[in-house]
């Protein structure tokens, strides 16, 4: 499930942020007559629809995977998770329509209504995820039914899609979507300009995505900061974890680095006081420490604690990254011509997709031993299929091939384009008509 998980939820960024992208990009090009603008969107609408088909796959594993490895969760949740699991289903479908439409629609349908149809795959695309993290904020916060003699019952699938920690949840993940994708987009023109490409082509499309990405990378610090309050009052364990807090401290450090090896704290660089602020949001409220948590609800501290702290200090850094850009380009500089600028932005993407899988393992880890909080633990929930073994090869095999193909498809694509085959086939497509006049 991790492999999983960790591998489509690069792809779910992109169906979260990409279609934006594309709709800034494809709006200059209506209203601006921005020719460049409109083939990065034509271009880019491409690039999504290869992801789209990837992650559709992975998408579809994963839900198999929900029945099969965790029948203790999907048989007696069944009916508590089955309308967030529902409306996922059907936005993925309107995403699809609308994708479809939007790729055929070119020189067919008039260009305003052509740029309509990003629209609802955006929504579409926010929504699915929406329905997703809100079962997982569930697993977090489980609300809307009761367990009476071993039983599920009193069912309230609504308080379950919009349960205490889905919004902020959510706008954690849709925030990182948008650093995740805008900063590999942006990467991919960046390394074009390293190779001499600095037209003016490879600049707004490197251009573009960054935006977004920086806007993500400045507003994350706060949302991911009023997370952590509520994850204070809801899983204190998670939280002691996270800041490796052994014991209950007035006012608590905040450690850097550090590991817990026989029960004690090493190589940690502790700062008096700041724990308490950054976590509590107070001066003197301190962070729970895990002394005082049975040692049988305790998660894995070490792996929860590392990825916590990898996810800040690269959230950290691109906010700087995101900060010195466009205040240099503010004060008039070209940053986008400095080969070491070009070569961090190159290595921003790659980062961000570290942090993002760094966050998820810091949630879902630092949630164990439960998968759904103080009601069901991971052993009970989890199958006990021999042959587990089996799917998990067969499933890397899969993703392997999906990489592979993924990538060549798309460096295929951007070869022919540097060539001059602006209009590359479609499967399955149409022939090319004449545009429809404005």
């Amino acid at each position: 499930m991790a492999l999983s998980l960790g591998w489509h939820i690069v792809l779910a960024s992109f169906g979260v942020a990409f279609p934006a992208m594309i709709l800034v990009a494809h709006w200059r090009g209506v209203y601006r007559d921005d020719a460049d603008a409109l083939t990065l969107a034509r271009r880019w609408a491409k690039v999504s629809a290869v992801l789209f088909a990837i992650g559709a796959v992975s998408g579809t594993v994963l839900s198999f995977e929900m029945g099969l490895l965790w029948p203790g969760l999907m048989g007696p949740f069944g009916d508590v998770l089955g309308l967030p699991f529902a409306f996922e289903g059907l936005s993925f479908f309107v995403e699809a329509i609308f994708l479809g439409i939007y790729l055929y629609g070119w020189g067919r349908l008039p260009p305003r209504l052509h740029l309509l149809m990003i629209v609802p795959m955006a929504v579409a695309g926010v929504v699915g995820t929406y329905c997703v993290i809100s079962v997982n904020a569930w697993m977090n916060m489980p609300v809307g039914f009761r367990i009476e003699d071993g039983e599920v019952v009193d069912v309230d699938p609504w308080a379950v899609l919009f349960n205490p920690g889905a919004v902020l949840q959510f706008a954690h993940m849709w925030v990182a979507a948008y650093m995740v994708a805008g900063f590999l987009v942006a990467g991919v023109y960046a390394a074009g300009m390293l190779r001499g490409r600095r037209d003016r082509h490879h600049r707004l499309g490197f251009t573009v995505p960054f935006a977004f990405a920086s806007v993500g990378a400045v507003v994350q610090p706060f949302v991911g900061h009023l997370l952590g309050l509520r994850i204070a009052e809801a899983q204190p364990a998670k939280l002691a974890a996270f800041e490796l807090a052994t014991e209950t401290e007035s006012p608590s450090p905040l450690r850097l680095g550090g590991l817990l090896i026989d029960g004690e704290v090493r190589y940690s660089l502790d700062i008096p006081g700041l724990g308490s602020i950054i976590a509590r949001n107070s001066f003197t409220e301190p962070v729970v420490g895990l002394n005082t948590i049975p040692a049988a609800d305790q998660p894995p501290v070490n792996i929860t604690h590392i990825a916590f702290q990898t996810m800040v200090g690269i959230g950290t850094l691109l906010f700087a990254v995101a900060v010195i850009y466009w205040l240099a380009r503010w004060r008039g500089r070209d940053l986008a011509a400095n080969r070491w600028a070009l070569r961090l932005a190159v290595a921003a993407g790659p980062l961000a997709v570290v942090a993002l899988e760094a966050g998820w393992i810091a949630t879902e880890v630092g949630r164990q031993p439960w998968v759904v909080y103080g009601v069901l633990r991971t052993p009970d929930a989890a199958g006990d299929n021999p042959d587990i073994w089996m799917l998990l090869v067969a499933t890397a095999i899969l993703y392997t091939v999906l990489t592979v193909g993924a990538v060549t498809v798309l460096r295929s694509m951007a070869r022919r384009w540097r060539a001059g085959e602006e209009d590359l086939p479609s499967p399955y497509g149409p022939q090319a008509e004449s545009p429809v006049p404005r």
